[in-house]
């Protein structure tokens, strides 16, 4: 199976650039902050943010945890550097740690559990929103459609945020656009770490996301195939996909429709948007 995209990705670009600049026009606002998590789907963004802002509007902070690797953080301040974004670096580990003292009761000792990664992410969108009242910028959400659709992400976490830049864009297209984003500038702006990696929210010891979801490559053009194009699940087994994995993509679905409900505004460039029309920009 191929996803098809709707557009070519130099229009998807100048959308999401122009949607960007209008939208804070519209707001009366200037600066915009990020976090920089060393991955694919923070650097786009970072990257759309300068190109319709201007680099000295743009702010990125570095949050890393005990999880994070090292290249998350260097690989991070070399996006900055070469996008000429000021950014600042906020460890999370002690906050994290102090957290789960106070709450220790609910936890089982030696036992992990998903709702520490989401103090995490709940941390890290605490000091973004911390930093955008403080200097009055608005917060670039970095989630894409792949993760909202399949519920990969943490409500009042990961998931906050003034709009969502790549909300309507699945996680192959973010990567033709980092790339394209570099054809722009005619050299490394996103450096080709990031572009290569394995994607991981680093919220655990050698965490993937592949861990939690199929592989991007394998789910998105079963997402396009029953989002975009509206097929019914059988209908997409029909052209030749794997059954469990449509029947477990249909599950991860379901399951993430209330946190959809509850997702900040998004920018869209597609016919088939993730949420309903109020919510679109």
């Amino acid at each position: 199976m191929i996803l098809e995209p709707t557009r070519e990705i130099a229009e998807i670009h100048a959308l999401l650039v122009g949607k960007i600049r209008n939208y804070f026009t519209s707001a009366g606002k200037k600066r915009a902050v990020l976090g920089l998590s060393g991955g694919i789907d923070s650097a786009i963004v970072a990257a759309l943010a300068v190109d319709a802002l201007g680099a000295e509007n743009v702010h990125g902070i570095l949050m890393p945890s005990q999880f994070s690797s090292l290249s998350s953080v260097t690989d991070s301040i070399e996006l900055a550097n070469n996008l000429g974004i000021s950014y600042d670096i906020v460890p999370i580990e002690k906050i994290y740690k102090r957290a789960m003292i106070e709450m220790i009761r609910f936890f089982e000792l030696g036992k992990w559990s998903v709702a520490q990664e989401n103090i995490q992410a709940r941390i890290r969108g605490m000091i973004l929103m911390a930093w955008s009242n403080r200097f009055d910028a608005l917060l670039l959400n970095t989630s894409n459609k792949s993760e909202l659709f399949t519920g990969y992400g943490t409500l009042y976490g990961d998931l906050c945020g003034a709009i969502m830049v790549i909300a309507d864009l699945y996680k192959v297209q973010v990567y033709e656009l980092s790339r394209y984003e570099n054809t722009l500038y005619e050299r490394e702006i996103i450096p080709e770490a990031i572009l290569t990696k394995a994607p991981s929210a680093e919220l655990r010891p050698n965490q993937k996301d592949s861990d939690s979801l199929p592989e991007y490559e394998l789910l998105d053009p079963v997402l396009h195939a029953l989002c975009e194009e509206e097929l019914k699940p059988e209908e997409v087994i029909a052209r030749g996909a794997d059954a469990a994995l449509v029947e477990r993509v249909v599950r991860l679905k379901k399951g993430a429709a209330f946190k959809v409900m509850q997702i900040p505004p998004v920018l869209t460039v597609g016919d088939h948007p993730i949420v309903p029309e109020f919510k679109q920009i």
